[in-house]
Formats: C-alpha cells, structure tokens, sequence
C-alpha cells in the first residue's frame, strides 16, 4: 500500500486527494451492501455510493479503520443509508469524477 493511502475499514484505503482504493476482497461485499441499501432507501444504489457513503461515515467518526464491512450488520447498513440519501439529496447521487 503506498504510504499516501489511509485505511478507512478493512480492504478499503483513500488517498489524501480523496482517491478510494479497494481491495477485491471486499468488492462481493460492496454489491451486496448495494443491494441491501435499495431498500431501506428507496434509490438505485450502486457499489460507487456504498464506497462513498463509506467514506463519509468514517469522515463523520462512525466507521473505524477496523469496522468490518457487513450487509448482515443492521446498524452498520443504517449509517450507511442515511449517507446515502444524503449523496442523492446533495448530488443526485452523482459520484466519482466523470471528466
């Protein structure tokens, strides 16, 4: 892992211009979790919200840098929708730089 990366929660590290990096173990993981937020949030979620909303929960202090990623976790699959409506809220759920 290149020294300018932080881990934010287990198979997942963001550089400091905010550049996520995900490690393929964990990329089953992410879909499920997108699946599972569907739902509860009434929105078209993809693996880029999830990875999103990830970051900014463990920007926001709910998520540490051991916090296992789990779609069976229902607190964890709480905190997560809550940012995840708030990306469609705030950016119509329009992530990721397409330049």
């Amino acid at each position: 892992m290149a020294s300018n990366q932080h881990q934010i929660v287990p198979g997942i590290s963001v550089t400091a211009s905010g550049q996520a990096t995900v490690d393929p173990s964990v990329a089953e993981v992410l879909i499920d979790l997108a699946l599972k937020l569907e739902e509860p949030t009434n929105l078209p979620v993809d693996v880029e919200h999830v990875l999103a909303a990830i970051v900014l929960a463990a920007r926001n202090g709910q998520l540490d840098r051991n916090t296992p990623l789990s779609p069976d976790d229902p607190a964890f699959v709480d905190t997560l929708a809550a940012h995840v409506k708030t990306i469609f809220a705030d950016y119509g759920g329009d992530v990721g730089t397409d330049d």
